[in-house]
C-alpha cells in the first residue's frame, strides 16, 4: 500500500482555510429570480412617535394564496425589542399617533364581527366600507369607532388627542337609498348624481366607553328608522363641503382643522378641485355633545375657508408649527401663477393672508417628500439621479445638504418631541429598508430598524452608474445605466432601454422591485438596462421639464434616440441587440419610438396611448394633457396630430407586447386596444394582456403584475436575441 505522509496539524489548518477561501470566492452569490422579484416588501407609510421611541410602519406584500396585496402594520419599539407585528387582517392602512403618544388610529377594510354574522345569513359579497380603527402601542386588538355605508375618505387627531375628526361621503338615510334605487336600478347618472363629504367629530373618551361597554348595553342599529342618516354613533357634523376630503389635519393649537379637496369622483380634470381649506373648530359644534346619543343632534356648522387659490395640484399638506401657515407640495401645476407642469417643491401658505411662498425657490432639483422637525424642515429631494435629505431654516434660506450615503431617501418622519428622524433609503445594491437616525445630524449613523427585503439583499444584484449625452440642441442629458450582474462596465452588450412614467419623474440610484419598476431583474436576465432621463423628467430644473411643451412625445423621443447612438459610438451596445419598453408615459414613449426607428428587436408597453384626442377626452387627467400639447384638441389639432403615433403606425416593424387594466381611466384602455388593432391590421407581430379589474395602477391581484413582467422579459428574449440565463 501507498506510504501516506502525515502533515503538521498547523498545515493542515492552514491548508483548509485557503480550500474554504477559495470555494467562498468561487461560490457566486445566487441571482435574483422572479419570484424573489415579486415577493419584496414596500413601505407605504411610516411615523415615528412624538416621543421617538417608537415607530409605526405600514408595509405592503403579496399574498399569493388570496390573490391580493396585503396591507399589515408593524410596531417597533426599543422597549419591547424590536419589530413587532401590529395587526393581521391585510387590509389596514394610513396609521397616524395620537399626539399623547397613547393610540394610533388607521383605516381598515377588514370586516366587522357583525358583518361577518351577516354575510353568514346571506349572499352578499359587496366589499366593506374603509372604516377608522384604534389600537394601543402596548398590545391588545384593535376595535373600529366608526361604522356605515360609507368609506372614511380621511381623519385626523385633535391636537390634545381628545377628538378624532373623519370624513365620509354625506350619509344617506335607508329612504333616501330606497328611493334612488327605485328610481334608477342600475342606470349611471354620471357627475349628476355625485355628493360631497361631511366632516365629523368623534369624542375619543365617548368612542372608548362604548367599546368598553358589553355587547348587551349597546343598542342595535339595525331597527332605526328609514328616516336616520346612516351614521357613527356620537358622531358630529361640523362641517360639509361639496368636494370629497382627501386629507384632514389638524393645527397644533388645536383652533383650527384644515382639509385638502378633491373631486368628488377623483377625476382630476379641473386643478381649481384640489385646494387646501380651513374650518375653526372653537366655533363648531362639539363632539361632547352628541357623546351620549346615537345620532349626532343638528348644529351650526362650521363654514370651510379656502385659503389657495391656484393652478396646481396640492399634496401632502400638514400644519407649521406657527400654527398660522400650512406646507404643501404640487404634484402638478404652479402654485404660484398661471398653469405650469412644473417639479414638485415646497410650498407654505400662510391662512390668514393667503400668502404663498416657495421655499429655496433656486433649488434646482424637486422635492419628493418632507418633514417639519421643530424650527426648520426636512426635505427629501432629486438633484440628477441622486436622491438626498436637505434642512432649511426658512422659505429665504438655502437648502443644505445633510445626507451622506449615495443613494435615495424617501418618506421622512421627524418626532414633534424628539430629534430623531426615521426615513426610507434604498440604492442600486441595497433593497429599500426602514432606518432610525438619532438626529438630522447623525443621518450617516443611523441603523436599518427592517430587514423585510434581506433575502433580495443576498442575491447577486447588478451594479449601475449615471451615463450623460449631448442632445441636437446641446442639451446634457442624463441616464442611468444598469449592467447584469458581473458584467459592470462591460461593452458591446444587449441594451433595454427601459423609458420611466410620468413623465415627471426620474431614474436613479434606488432599488424597486414591483411590475412597475423592474430594471434589475432585466438586468438578471442579461440586459443592460438604460433608463433615460429625457426633456420632461425632474431633478434637472423647471426649465428642463417644460421643453417637453408641446412636443410630448417627439422632443423627449429625440432625446432618448441620441442616447440610445451614443450609447452604440461608445461601444457600450450591441447594435444588433436593441429593445424598447415603458408604462403609462414610458408606454407613450415606447408606441412613438418605434414608429421613429427600426433598430428595436423588441418592444414591452403598457397603458400608453398611440392619440390625443381620444385620450383627452378619457383621461382623468385632460387638463394635463391640454398644456402639454398647447391647448385643447380644437385649439392645438396640429399638434394632437403631429405627436401622435397612430399617424405614422405603418412605419412599425417592431414585435410589440402590449398590456392594460381593464379599468384604467388615467390611461383609456382603448388606447391599448387601437394599437393593438393597427399592428394586427400590418401583420406586425404582437400580443395584449388584459387584467381584469385592475386601473392604471396594477394593485389589485399580484398575479397580473408578476404575469405581466414574466411575460414581457419572455418577448425581450424571444425577439431581442438574447440567450436565455
Amino acid at each position: 500500500m501507498p506510504i501516506r505522509k502525515i502533515l503538521p496539524l498547523c498545515l493542515l489548518t492552514f491548508i483548509g482555510a485557503v480550500v474554504f477561501a477559495a470555494q467562498s470566492q468561487a461560490t457566486p452569490k445566487p441571482k435574483l429570480t422572479l419570484d424573489d422579484f415579486f415577493n419584496s416588501v414596500s413601505f407605504p407609510a411610516l411615523e415615528i412617535s412624538p416621543d421617538g421611541h417608537a415607530i409605526i410602519i405600514e408595509t405592503i406584500r403579496a399574498d399569493w394564496d388570496q390573490q391580493i396585496f396585503r396591507h399589515d402594520l408593524w410596531l417597533y419599539r426599543e422597549d419591547r425589542g424590536g419589530l413587532l407585528q401590529l395587526t393581521q387582517s391585510g387590509h389596514d392602512s394610513d396609521p397616524r399617533w395620537s399626539p399623547d403618544g397613547k393610540w394610533i388610529a388607521f383605516l381598515s377594510e377588514r370586516k366587522t364581527s357583525a358583518e361577518k354574522s351577516d354575510d353568514a345569513d346571506s349572499d352578499s359579497k359587496d366589499e366593506p366600507a374603509s372604516q377608522l380603527y384604534l389600537i394601543s402601542p402596548t398590545g391588545g386588538e384593535a376595535f373600529a369607532v366608526t361604522e356605515g355605508a360609507e368609506d372614511v375618505h380621511a381623519f385626523s387627531w385633535s391636537a390634545d388627542s381628545q377628538t378624532i375628526y373623519f370624513a365620509t361621503r354625506q350619509p344617506w338615510t335607508k329612504a333616501q337609498k330606497d328611493d334612488y334605487k327605485k328610481a334608477w336600478k342600475d342606470v349611471v347618472q354620471y357627475r349628476t348624481a355625485e355628493r360631497g363629504d361631511t366632516i365629523f367629530a368623534l369624542d375619543l373618551s365617548a368612542a372608548l366607553a362604548r367599546h368598553d361597554a358589553s355587547p348587551a348595553k349597546i343598542e342595535t342599529r339595525k331597527g332605526d328608522s328609514e328616516e336616520q342618516p346612516d351614521l357613527t354613533p356620537g358622531g358630529q357634523a361640523i362641517a360639509t363641503t361639496p368636494l370629497r376630503v382627501d386629507k384632514l389635519f389638524a393645527s397644533p393649537d388645536g383652533r383650527k382643522l384644515a382639509f385638502l379637496s378633491n373631486a368628488v369622483n377623483q377625476r382630476e380634470e379641473k386643478n381649481e378641485d384640489v385646494e387646501i381649506y380651513v374650518l375653526d373648530v372653537e366655533r363648531a359644534p362639539s363632539p361632547a355633545t352628541a357623546a351620549n346619543s346615537e345620532t349626532a343632534p343638528a348644529g351650526k356648522l362650521a363654514e370651510p375657508v379656502r385659503v389657495t387659490h391656484n393652478t396646481a395640484v396640492e399634496t401632502h399638506p400638514r400644519w407649521a408649527n406657527d400654527g398660522r401657515h400650512i406646507f404643501f407640495s404640487n404634484d402638478v401645476g404652479n402654485p404660484m401663477g398661471p398653469y405650469l407642469d412644473l417639479q414638485p417643491h415646497l410650498f407654505w401658505v400662510d391662512t390668514e393672508s393667503g400668502k404663498t411662498e416657495q421655499w429655496d425657490k433656486n433649488f434646482v432639483g424637486d422635492v419628493e417628500a418632507y418633514a417639519v422637525a421643530g424650527n426648520f424642515i426636512l426635505a427629501s429631494a432629486r438633484l440628477g439621479t441622486e436622491v438626498q435629505i436637505y434642512s432649511a431654516n426658512s422659505p429665504s434660506d438655502s437648502f443644505h445638504r445633510i445626507a451622506t450615503w449615495s443613494g435615495t431617501y424617501e418618506d421622512i418622519s421627524a418626532a414633534p418631541g424628539s430629534p430623531r428622524v426615521a426615513f426610507i433609503y434604498s440604492s442600486l445594491d441595497k433593497p429599500e429598508e426602514i432606518y432610525i437616525a438619532d438626529s438630522a445630524d447623525k443621518l450617516d449613523q443611523a441603523r436599518p430598524i427592517t430587514s423585510f427585503n434581506r433575502i433580495l439583499a443576498e442575491k447577486d444584484l447588478p451594479q449601475g452608474k449615471p451615463y450623460r449625452w449631448k442632445a441636437d440642441d446641446g442639451t446634457s442629458v442624463e441616464g442611468m445605466l444598469i449592467y447584469p450582474p458581473g458584467k459592470f462596465e462591460a461593452k458591446h452588450l444587449p441594451v433595454f432601454t427601459f423609458i420611466h412614467g410620468g413623465p415627471n419623474d426620474a431614474d436613479g440610484n434606488h432599488f424597486e422591485a414591483d411590475w412597475y419598476q423592474w430594471a434589475a431583474l432585466a438586468a438578471t436576465n442579461g440586459w443592460l438596462v438604460f433608463e433615460p432621463n429625457y426633456r420632461g423628467s425632474t431633478g434637472y430644473g423647471d426649465k428642463f421639464l417644460e421643453q417637453i411643451v408641446p412636443v410630448i412625445v417627439s422632443r423627449p423621443g429625440k432625446d432618448i434616440l441620441e442616447g440610445v447612438d451614443a450609447l452604440v459610438k461608445d461601444g457600450i451596445a450591441d447594435p444588433d441587440h436593441l429593445t424598447v419598453g415603458g408604462y403609462s408615459y414610458g408606454g407613450y414613449m415606447t408606441n412613438w419610438l418605434i414608429t421613429q426607428s427600426t433598430r428595436w428587436k423588441a418592444a414591452v408597453t403598457g397603458a400608453g396611448a398611440v392619440e390625443h384626442v381620444g385620450n383627452w377626452g378619457n383621461d382623468d387627467t385632460s387638463y394635463d394633457d391640454a398644456y402639454f400639447l398647447g391647448g385643447r384638441p380644437w385649439e392645438a389639432p396640429q399638434h394632437y396630430h403631429d405627436e401622435a403615433a397612430i399617424f405614422q403606425i405603418d412605419r412599425v416593424t417592431t414585435p410589440t407586447h402590449m398590456v392594460a387594466g381593464a379599468d384604467d381611466i388615467r390611461v383609456a384602455v382603448l388606447e391599448d386596444y387601437l394599437l393593438e388593432h393597427a399592428l394586427y391590421s400590418l401583420g406586425t407581430p404582437s400580443a395584449l394582456l388584459i387584467f381584469p379589474g385592475e386601473g392604471h395602477s396594477l394593485q389589485k391581484n399580484p398575479w397580473h403584475g408578476k404575469i405581466k413582467v414574466r411575460e414581457e422579459l419572455k418577448w425581450l428574449e424571444k425577439y431581442g436575441g438574447v440567450p436565455a440565463n
